[in-house]
């Protein structure tokens, strides 16, 4: 599976962006989707995922409430919409896809795409 990402850019704390993902070749092995971010000096973090089939959503508690995971079967795309965005939300993002059972491990996703910047100013 090859993953594109995109959609980052500068937005000023209070505002919105909409990550989007492109997922292309063995889509049929998708189970799960996620987006992880990774801010400088930290760790890579889960942020949010959501299955294929069933559309179950899972969200990181930093992001409850604000941001919203989506995905376009038919497009095979994911999306992450991000709302009331805060300065803490500046990183790199990534989306990322695995099969069953992955959780919120990095190391059990399979396919990553390219990341994409995410900056909040105050």
């Amino acid at each position: 599976v090859q993953l594109q990402a995109s959609g980052g850019g500068l937005v000023q704390a209070g505002g919105s962006l909409r990550l989007s993902c492109a997922a292309s070749g063995d889509t049929f092995r998708i189970y799960r989707m996620a987006w992880f971010r990774q801010a400088p000096g930290k760790e890579r973090e889960f942020v949010a995922a959501i299955t294929r089939s069933s559309g179950n959503t899972y969200y990181a508690d930093s992001v409850k409430a604000r941001f919203t995971i989506s995905r376009d079967n038919a497009k095979n795309s994911g999306y992450l919409e991000m709302n009331s965005l805060k300065p803490e939300d500046t990183a790199v993002y990534y989306c990322a896809t695995a099969g069953f059972g992955a959780g919120y491990y990095p190391g059990n996703y399979n396919s990553w795409g390219q990341g994409t910047q995410v900056t909040v100013s105050s």
